[in-house]
């Protein structure tokens, strides 16, 4: 087995979860990571939609910066939000973030989250050399 197919934790300075996870994880090339709006305390940002969507995307950036790379690095969002109407919000923010080509998303409207008061949540794939 070659040293490229062995997953490899990204160490960061996200919250430390006591949920059995790694907010980052590489293996092969691309980088895993699924992103919440949370701050350093581990605490659910208040503020809505629009605050917890720039948490959400300060925290990728962080842990795309932990990885040695930017978000022109990401391929592909899937994203999740609690409400339809969020959408154009996460949208409008989402356009700061990211620039021509775009990575390939997807949106997905879901019921509840871990926690009752989040939003949002990403799930990012993005390239890295290791």
């Amino acid at each position: 087995m070659s040293d490229t197919s062995i997953k490899k934790s990204i160490k960061t300075e996200l919250f430390t979860s006591k949920a059995p996870l790694e907010w980052a994880i590489v293996n092969n090339g691309t980088l895993y990571t699924a992103q919440i709006p949370i701050d350093s305390s581990g605490t659910v940002v208040s503020g809505g939609i629009e605050a917890q969507t720039h948490q959400v995307f300060t925290n990728l950036i962080h842990t795309l910066e932990c990885a040695n790379v930017d978000s022109n690095a990401v391929l592909q969002v899937i994203i999740y939000v609690t409400d339809r109407r969020y959408l154009n919000t996460v949208n409008t923010i989402y356009a700061d973030y990211f620039s021509a080509p775009y990575p390939n998303r997807a949106a997905i409207v879901v019921a509840g989250l871990a926690r009752e008061e989040m939003l949002v949540e990403f799930v990012v794939y993005a390239a890295v050399s290791q």
